[in-house]
């Protein structure tokens, strides 16, 4: 639109003609008719400006579209892939079209205060959905469209994109549409394509369903696309690409939103008015939750709400926020309450270009491009501090409930399987070999077998501490497991003599040493008893290289290896509940014992080697584990998040330091995972190099420090 049509767009909303304008404005006609033609390269900032306050417009209003954009591309800054989000229930006057788009236009002000970029209103917010017949009338059709230019004009004050539901005219017929609006511009209209007609519902009375073909819709005498195979799409963030579909598209057998996100939109926005009905809430959070998740997207649905008529439906207002089949925001019923969350975009990409290799029949889309300015790089959007670990109580039980279950199973197979008399695992006293041993104990329970078929075994060497070795003992005796004893300080010290190693020099010679007699023993015992060695390492070890290489790397079935450093102390904490007794006592100091693989002489009989004052706290390394790996997080990203998650634990240059330390781990350590035993995947992270993760073992990391250092 020329300058020339948005002035007389203005003109005809405020009744003023050329000169009025100019003689309430203080602004010469000649002037003003420079700016009627285009020109406003000449004309004072302080003339636009009487203009912007005159008509309730920014001073951009005034400018040339290139010109506008030319300044705009100066300020842009995509932060993260965060993309804030509202979905919003504005009072609605039912059928008062003026007065919903002042509602409107109220929580658009409140929604730029918090810098939302896409905002979504409920199905025909303009007039109400419940009108019956008397959405065919042109008091309410033209009410409507009028109102929706108001909408239209003042939205120049607003960095953001927002969809508003409209009973619109084409060719004769009533379509129930969403109006797609940005900056002073319509970009597009998408008719709702399934029409329901069944129950309480009877739209097909009123509503035509959208035509199958793309074409034209003129609204306030101007053309606009029309149809719903219309991805609207960010210049500023590419991975931002919006398609619509209006309530009913949403609960039918094939969405809209299914050929939508096939066809690249990232984010599906839902004008809908769905009643409230028992049990109804439930079932429309859970597929909310599970389009999200089917189509690897973000969706924002809109509820209308207790405005609507009563006549024989009551509306609750049901925001609900979802992100690949989670809910990130969601309102209570009848609260009025808008939803509002980051949804995090660049994550969708990512866990797009794994999953979506299908051969998908693509459709006809037309796209349709806006742009919004970031601000800044600010975000609200919180994050645990342990992703692996479940935050509610009763979520925690049942996920460690059934992670034993399949450790157990898992291993169970593979016993059978083997035909292996004997389970055999080095026991240490520390989180990993107790864990390992309380799965084989369930295994040995579910197959109906004596725990004597399991042989603890610990060995005892230069670091071993009378804490560790006593309750590592203690648990076995408790447990009812065979026991062994085999002390391998001797075995280690003519080791060394046979390399000649210095007992005297504990460097890495010194600790791997014991490291790999440990194995052999392990290994040995079970070829002399016709069993299989069980693995102890978690993956928090598998990701950090914190291993010795064929040493306690090695072994016959990893049942840890899915499990982080996090949800270990967890899954130990809640079997020494569920065992109870004196097994309680020795497992609770167990987890009290500070990490150590025990490898260097004790100071005073306590651990002289915390494994965490090495490598870092395995907090924060599950953490950059977890959105490195699952989210596919860049190390600046991880660094923002992690500073704002752990501000009151740990500073900036803390931080950055161990994640500086997990990348350079993560990469020269791979050579370790490419060979790793057999062991079950229990979670989404899994560092397998049969399944989950594959990477050459000799990859640079500098693009990542150097990412990382960009912060």
């Amino acid at each position: 639109m020329n300058l020339d049509e948005k002035l007389r767009k203005l003109k005809d909303i405020s009744g003023y003609t050329a000169k009025e304008i100019s003689f309430r404005c203080g602004i010469p006609l000649g002037t003003l008719n420079k700016i009627f033609s285009g020109s406003t390269k000449s004309v004072k900032t302080e003339t636009l400006k009487k203009l912007s306050s005159f008509f309730n417009v920014p001073i951009s209003y005034f400018i040339e579209e290139n010109e506008e954009e030319s300044k705009r591309s100066e300020e842009i800054n995509v932060p993260l892939g965060f993309v804030r989000v509202a979905a919003a229930t504005p009072r609605l006057k039912l059928g008062d079209a003026d007065a919903n788009a002042t509602e409107i236009i109220k929580t658009l002000e409140n929604l730029s205060e918090k810098k939302v970029k896409v905002a979504v209103f409920p199905e025909l917010s303009l007039c109400g959905y419940t009108l019956s017949d008397l959405f065919y009338y042109d008091a309410v059709l033209k009410n409507c469209e009028k109102s929706l230019e108001k909408i239209r004009i003042f939205s120049y004050n607003y960095e953001m994109i927002f969809f508003v539901g409209c009973p619109l005219m084409k060719d004769g017929s009533i379509y129930n549409t969403a109006v797609a609006v940005s900056k002073g511009k319509i970009l597009g209209v998408v008719p709702k394509k399934y029409v329901p007609n069944y129950n309480e519902f009877y739209e097909k009375r009123h509503f035509s369903g959208a035509p199958t073909e793309l074409s034209d819709i003129t609204v306030n005498g101007k053309k606009y696309p029309f149809g719903t195979n219309i991805i609207f799409c960010d210049a500023v963030n590419p991975d931002l690409k919006i398609s619509a579909e209006i309530c009913e598209d949403l609960w039918t057998v094939e969405s809209p939103s299914n050929e939508h996100c096939v066809n690249g939109a990232t984010l599906i926005v839902n004008l809908s008015a769905s009643n409230e009905i028992i049990g109804k809430a439930e079932y429309r959070r859970a597929i909310v939750s599970n389009q999200s998740g089917k189509c690897v997207c973000a969706y924002v649905y809109s509820d209308a709400g207790l405005y609507e008529s009563t006549t024989d439906l009551i509306f609750s207002g049901h925001n609900i926020i979802a992100e690949n089949g989670k809910i990130l925001s969601e309102t209570e019923l009848f609260s009025y309450d808008t939803a509002i969350a980051d949804v995090d975009i660049s994550f969708l990409e990512f866990e797009r270009r794994k999953s979506f290799n299908y051969d998908f029949e693509k459709g006809q889309y037309i796209r349709v491009d806006f742009s919004l300015k970031t601000e800044n790089a600010e975000f609200i959007r919180e994050f645990p501090k342990m992703p692996f670990v479940p935050s509610e109580n009763a979520e925690l039980s049942a996920r460690s409930e059934l992670i034993v279950n399949m450790q157990a199973n898992a291993l169970a197979r593979r016993v059978s399987h083997t035909k292996a008399k004997t389970l055999v695992i080095g026991i240490s006293g520390g989180l990993d070999s107790t864990l390992a041993l309380l799965s084989a104990c369930k295994t040995v329970d579910l197959l109906g077998r004596s725990r004597k078929d399991i042989l603890a075994i610990t060995m005892p060497c230069f670091g071993t501490t009378e804490r560790t070795k006593n309750n590592s003992v203690s648990l076995a005796e408790e447990l009812g497991v065979t026991l062994k004893t085999i002390d391998i300080t001797e075995s280690v010290k003519r080791h060394f003599e046979d390399i000649g190693q210095s007992e005297n020099s504990q460097d890495v010679t010194y600790e791997n040493s014991q490291a790999r007699e440990r194995t052999q023993v392990l290994m040995d015992v079970a070829n002399k008893t016709g069993g299989i060695v069980i693995g102890t390492g978690d993956l928090s070890e598998l990701a950090l290289g914190w291993a010795t290489y064929n040493g306690d790397h090695m072994s016959m079935y990893g049942v840890n290896c899915s499990v982080p450093k996090t949800l270990v102390k967890h899954l130990v904490s809640y079997m020494a509940k569920k065992t109870g007794g004196k097994a309680e006592e020795i497992l609770n100091d167990i987890l009290s014992t500070p990490v150590s693989p025990e490898l260097l002489p004790a100071k005073d009989g306590e651990i002289a080697q915390k494994t965490e004052d090495i490598v870092g706290p395995y907090v924060l390394h599950d953490f950059f584990l977890y959105y490195f790996v699952r989210m596919g997080y860049a190390p600046s990203k991880i660094y923002k998040i992690a500073v704002k998650t752990f501000e009151n634990e740990f500073d900036c240059d803390t931080v950055y330091k161990w994640l500086g330390n997990f990348i350079r781990r993560f990469f020269t350590q791979q050579f370790k995972r490419s060979c790793i035993p057999d062991g079950v995947k229990l979670g989404s992270v899994s560092l397998s190099p049969r399944g989950d993760w594959r990477m050459p073992s000799d990859v640079s990391f500098d693009t990542w420090i150097k990412d990382l250092e960009s912060v």
